[in-house]
Parts: C-alpha cells; sequence; structure tokens
C-alpha cells in the first residue's frame, strides 16, 4: 500500500500536489461528500420541488404545447373536496389500520414464541419468514389463485371449517369481502418483519432483570407486563413507523390482487395517484394530491416519531 501511495503521489503534477496539501480536514470532508449531496439534490430535492410547482398549475403532460395556467389552490380545493378521493381514503385507512393491528399482534405473539428456546427453534423462523423474501408480484399472483372460488384452496379451507359451500363466495369479487382480502395477504406477507424486529427486542432484554423479579417473587404474567411490554414497545412502535410508511404506499400487491376492484372499493391512495398521473393525464392535478399525500405521510410520522423518542428515553 505504501508504495502505491507513493507512486500515486509522484505522479501527481506539482502544482495539483500544491493546492490539496493545503486543503484543511474540512475542506477535503466536502470534497468526498458533494458528489452524493448533488446527487441527493437530483434524484430527490428537484423533483419534490418541481412536483410542488405543478401542482399549482393545469399542466398535463400528453399536451406539453399547451399554455401551462397558474391556477392556484385550485387543484388542492377539487382534491379536499371530491367524495372519491375521500372514498380511497377511507380504504386506505381501513387497509392501514388493519395490517398494522394484525401484524403487530400476530407479529410479537410469533417472537414471544420463537425466543422460548425448544427444539426446531431455527427451521420454524426460517419457515415463517420465508413469505417476505418473495416479491410482492409473485405472492399477488400467488393468492389470486388461492382465491379462485373453483379451485383454490383459500376457500376450501374455509368450507372445511364453517361448512361452506366453496364456490358461494369470492374473496376478491365480492364487495364485503375484498377489502379483507388484502389485509390477509398483506399481514401473511409481513408479519415475519415485525416478528423479528420483537425478537430483536426480546433478545435484547438481560436475563438478570427476569432473575431480579423472581426473586421478589414476581409472576410470569407481572413480569411480562411490568418488564417485557415495556421493554420492547420502542421496538414495536419502530415496526408500526415502517409498515405504517410501506402500507400507505401500497400498490403492486393491491395490483395484483384487485386492480383496485369490484369497482372502486380497494382502491388505495396510490392506485388512485397512479390513474390520475398516468390514465387521465392529469398531470398538475396528480402533483397537489402526491403533495398532500407526503405531508400527510411526513407529519403523521414526524409525530410519531417524537412520541418514539419519548417512549426511548424513559
Amino acid at each position: 500500500m505504501d508504495n502505491v501511495a507513493d507512486k500515486v503521489a509522484s505522479a501527481t503534477p506539482p502544482s495539483i500536489a500544491h493546492r490539496v496539501k493545503g486543503l484543511s480536514d474540512r475542506a477535503i470532508a466536502w470534497i468526498f461528500v458533494a458528489p452524493t449531496i448533488f446527487i441527493l439534490l437530483a434524484i430527490n430535492i428537484f423533483p419534490l420541488i418541481w412536483t410542488v410547482y405543478l401542482s399549482f398549475t393545469n399542466y398535463a403532460v400528453n399536451r406539453p404545447n399547451r399554455e401551462v395556467k397558474f391556477i392556484g389552490l385550485r387543484n388542492y380545493e377539487r382534491i379536499l373536496g371530491d367524495a372519491d378521493t375521500w372514498a380511497t381514503m377511507q380504504a386506505t385507512a381501513h387497509f392501514l389500520i388493519w395490517t398494522i393491528v394484525l401484524q403487530v399482534l400476530i407479529g410479537f405473539t410469533l417472537a414471544y414464541l420463537i425466543n422460548k428456546k425448544f427444539k426446531g427453534n431455527d427451521l420454524w423462523t426460517t419457515i415463517i419468514v420465508f413469505p417476505m423474501m418473495l416479491s410482492p408480484a409473485v405472492v399477488g399472483n400467488f393468492w389470486t389463485f388461492l382465491y379462485q372460488p373453483q379451485i383454490g384452496l383459500f376457500n376450501y379451507v374455509i368450507s372445511f371449517v364453517t361448512g361452506a359451500d366453496p364456490s358461494s363466495f369470492s374473496m376478491i369479487g365480492d364487495i364485503a369481502l375484498a377489502p379483507w382480502a388484502i389485509v390477509i395477504v398483506d399481514t401473511w406477507m409481513w408479519t415475519p418483519f415485525v416478528m423479528l424486529i420483537c425478537l430483536a427486542g426480546l433478545r435484547s432484554i438481560p436475563d438478570s432483570i427476569y432473575e431480579a423479579a423472581e426473586c421478589d417473587r414476581a409472576s410470569k404474567w407481572r413480569q411480562f407486563w411490568t418488564i417485557t411490554i415495556p421493554m420492547v414497545l420502542p421496538f414495536l412502535m419502530l415496526a408500526v413507523l415502517f409498515r405504517g410508511i410501506e402500507n400507505f404506499k401500497m400498490f403492486d400487491l393491491v395490483v395484483q390482487l384487485t386492480g383496485g376492484g369490484p369497482g372502486n372499493l380497494t382502491t388505495l391512495t396510490s392506485i388512485d395517484l397512479k390513474r390520475e398521473a398516468f390514465e387521465k393525464w392529469r398531470t398538475g392535478f396528480a402533483s397537489a394530491y402526491a403533495v398532500i399525500l407526503f405531508v400527510t405521510v411526513f407529519g403523521l410520522a414526524s409525530i410519531y416519531v417524537k412520541a418514539l423518542n419519548r417512549v426511548k428515553q424513559r
């Protein structure tokens, strides 16, 4: 390494070597960081600023020659006053809340059971984690076949449990069942993710705390509520944050399963935004829609992170 460094130093022109030698550590650090900052500005910041600008115009990308007019807050007023938009928000909230509740409950339960050492622990952990290794497109197609009324295994399992005719209902075609169909699939796929985070939290609790509690004759139930839950709570909240952000952006899995149907019943905000931007070609309107969603997610996440930090400091 010393020989290579000497060769590079000797090959450097004296004028450049003198300039580099005169740079401070701070200047050298900025030289290394500058390309990353430039890429970040080009990929993230500039498109965000451009989207905010387009949200105040009537721009349509399929009609670039049309005069672009500044229309102020009209796009925002149309979005917030549209009943279909609020129905989409409601569908997204239904999907978001139920998936998080089920994934946290099931994920924590699995983590608590796996944390107890038993024979075949590693094998069961691998089997449980397997769904989250698959692509959402693969999972969507896989569950579409499972949900088929005539040949789907899911309907036959429900028929075996309840005695109902397998062909008497369709999970992805029935108005009452379609929202729950996507909740079931997302829960099946991402519960292992929550389980792993909870498992990390459980295994971070020192055994000495439980030993001290046993010396004080605390029951298992008491230990669970006064030691396990408080110490795992930050990990649970972190899992909720990750899954909440990801499920708010959910797109590919729902498109593969229901395509937003029946009707617009399972049309989430991400699907509705895609339709406005690339099917109806209302670019300015879609930009305002995207800004509203960004502000909503960013605002809720900021409040939640503050609550998470307070829990960590206890």
